[in-house]
């Protein structure tokens, strides 16, 4: 067992392949501990693009480490387990969630990341990446201009998730209508830039790797209302 905390990063939006070299992807790295991480990709909620995959390996190689990319669609991989907790840090692509953990059963990939997650590997992802990791949240994962409710998830961190908060203009006040009706529970919501640490379940810190960016807790109120409240993002050497 690793001795520092079970880490989860989940990210509102952007990545190596919109903004390579960010910041967040190096503390990610160093946040292994290891001199040449050995660090996979599962590329899955987006279908196992190939330039997702081709930015990933360039990226990571570019950066020292050791990468290595999940297809399930293609699957070229027999043991699962194997490669997945062999691991120091797993990264999860965003597009469809609903679709994401649906796959995920299927080969098995959620006992596996439940597993990861004990053993100690960092766990991180952006929009469908970073939602998958809670118990519910915002999705569009039924058409791509509604956003709707979404269960049924891994269940390793508490509460819901909205990602994309300051660059989709219909996140803000759908997540909170949501939260206000009962449909969500209480949680919280990321911008593009921001990650949201959490250490063994509890949430520490936003992280920012662009400016200006930040974390938000929704949280109902009164009769059929929600509360909003801001947490600024730390933002990381480099940003």
């Amino acid at each position: 067992m690793n001795a520092r905390p079970r880490t989860i990063v989940a990210i509102g939006g952007g990545s190596f392949r919109t903004y390579p070299g960010n910041a967040l992807d190096t503390w990610l790295l160093a946040r292994t501990g290891a001199a040449r991480p050995r660090v996979a990709f599962l590329p899955t909620a987006a279908g196992d693009p190939e330039p997702a995959i081709e930015a990933f390996t360039r990226s990571f190689l570019e950066r020292g480490a050791l990468p290595t990319v999940v297809r399930l669609f293609q699957r070229d991989i027999v043991d699962l387990a194997s490669a997945l907790l062999a691991q120091d840090l797993i990264l999860v692509s965003g597009g469809n969630t609903a679709n994401l953990m649906q796959i995920w059963r299927v080969h098995g990939v959620d006992a596996i990341l439940r597993a990861a997650y004990e053993q100690g590997i960092v766990l991180a992802g952006w929009s469908a990446g970073g939602l998958c990791w809670f118990d519910s949240g915002v999705t569009d994962s039924y058409h791509v201009t509604q956003l709707a409710p979404l269960g049924g998830l891994l269940g390793i961190l508490p509460g819901s998730f909205c990602p994309h908060y300051n660059s989709e203009e219909n996140r803000r006040p759908i997540y909170q209508g949501l939260v206000a009706s009962g449909a969500l529970p209480a949680g919280l919501a990321a911008d593009d830039g921001v990650g949201l640490l959490y250490e063994d379940g509890v949430f520490r810190e936003a992280l920012g790797f662009l400016p200006g960016g930040s974390a938000w807790r929704v949280e109902p109120e009164g009769a059929g209302g929600a509360r909003e409240s801001a947490v600024p993002a730390r933002l990381l050497p480099g940003a």
